[in-house]
């Protein structure tokens, strides 16, 4: 496999991921992820089982209107089984009943177990000023 083309398979897992959590379909979720996952974002850090991910989908505080993966996605295959999935990503939420946007880069890590790729690591930064200036105070 070329670098090109793990990127594009990659790309195309990655996307399904994002359409399954858009559309909470909780089992494809779950068949593109490994067990445990390690997830990490805003929220902290996460070692996250096959029926915890499956509750934490059914009661996720916000709907997944839309996404867009930008097109400066990176990937670095780090063994034979083993590849790093970086981009950046435009969402479209609705929290609390309110539609809003954000931008992020994320990152996944994913592993080849039986021919298929499942995701073993994600995780997201919310995009903007390192410091955190441009986000109101609590």
């Amino acid at each position: 496999m070329t670098q090109k083309s793990i990127k594009q398979d990659l790309l195309a897992l990655e996307t399904r991921y994002w359409e399954a959590i858009k559309n909470k379909d909780v089992d494809a979720a779950m068949q593109l992820s490994d067990e445990p996952c390690l997830v990490t974002g805003p929220s902290g850090v996460g070692r996250i089982d096959r029926s915890t991910m499956a509750q934490m989908m059914r009661d996720a505080p916000y709907t997944l209107e839309a996404f867009s993966i930008g097109d400066g996605a990176q990937v670095r295959q780090l063994g034979d089984d083993v590849a790093v999935l970086a981009y950046d990503v435009h969402e479209t939420l609705k929290v609390d009943g309110k539609t809003m946007s954000l931008d992020a880069s994320d990152a996944s890590t994913w592993v080849r177990r039986d021919g298929r790729w499942l995701c073993a690591m994600h995780s997201e930064s919310l995009r903007g000023d390192p410091f955190g200036r441009d986000r109101k105070s609590a």
